[in-house]
């Protein structure tokens, strides 16, 4: 994990969901994002702090810092472990966002055929907006710079989502999501956050949905329905 997921709510469904106490500094509406099948290094819709409130900002999934850049794809994911601690991440770690999204994708292999694999589509049970913490270099004061981009946040998997994948976002619940990008938490606040506040696996579904989502240039709400479900 993770790599695909949906943003496809406006953006004031997300900040009600947030329920923040800060005022956004960037425009926005309520115009359906309708991003079903969000690939790497796709422009994301995140949400940071700046200038004493919230900035929503256009920008690329996948970072690298400029010393290992062109030696490999830009990771689009940092492993909570080692985040906080490890060379690679270490100029941005200070640098907290968040991905608004509604679930995210992930691949089964078939046990008879490892080259079948089955996608499954993992959202909250009770419904409504997720909130991944992520990392970045984010653009400040909306002006974009050269090597701009964000990486979401992962942590093992547990219960029956280990036979699904052995890693998933750390999912934060919205309290904790405004103190994540809160210019007020500590770096070692924010490292707790993340290791160990996430959303449990209880909180979450997950079902087959139809092989189309494989490919990037399908969108639409028919790849989230359940695989078999008569709308899809």
């Amino acid at each position: 994990m993770c790599g695909r997921f949906a943003q496809y709510q406006g953006m004031a469904d997300y900040l009600r969901e947030l329920d923040s106490e800060q005022d956004v500094i960037s425009g926005y509406d309520n115009v359906p994002i309708d991003h079903y099948n969000v690939p790497p290094t796709t422009k994301v819709q995140l949400l940071h702090a700046e200038g004493g409130g919230l900035t929503i900002a256009a920008v690329k999934w996948g970072w690298a810092p400029h010393w290992a850049q062109g030696r490999m794809p830009p990771p689009i994911n940092a492993r909570v472990e080692t985040v906080a601690s490890g060379k690679f991440f270490k100029q941005i770690w200070p640098h907290r966002a968040l991905v608004a999204a509604d679930g995210w994708y992930e691949w089964v292999k078939d046990e008879a055929d490892p080259k079948r694999k089955q996608p499954y589509f993992i959202r909250l049970r009770e419904g409504g907006a997720m909130f991944f913490a992520a990392i970045g270099q984010i653009p400040h004061e909306g002006e974009l710079r050269e090597g701009d981009g964000f990486v979401i946040i992962t942590a093992d998997s547990q219960g029956g989502m280990v036979d699904i994948h052995d890693r998933r976002p750390v999912v934060l619940e919205p309290s904790l999501a405004r103190e994540w990008i809160d210019p007020d938490t500590t770096l070692a606040r924010a490292e707790e956050i993340v290791l160990i506040c996430g959303r449990p696996t209880e909180d979450f579904e997950w079902y087959a949905v139809d092989k189309a989502v494989g490919n990037v240039r399908n969108q639409g709400d028919a790849l989230i329905h359940p695989l078999g479900d008569s709308e899809s």
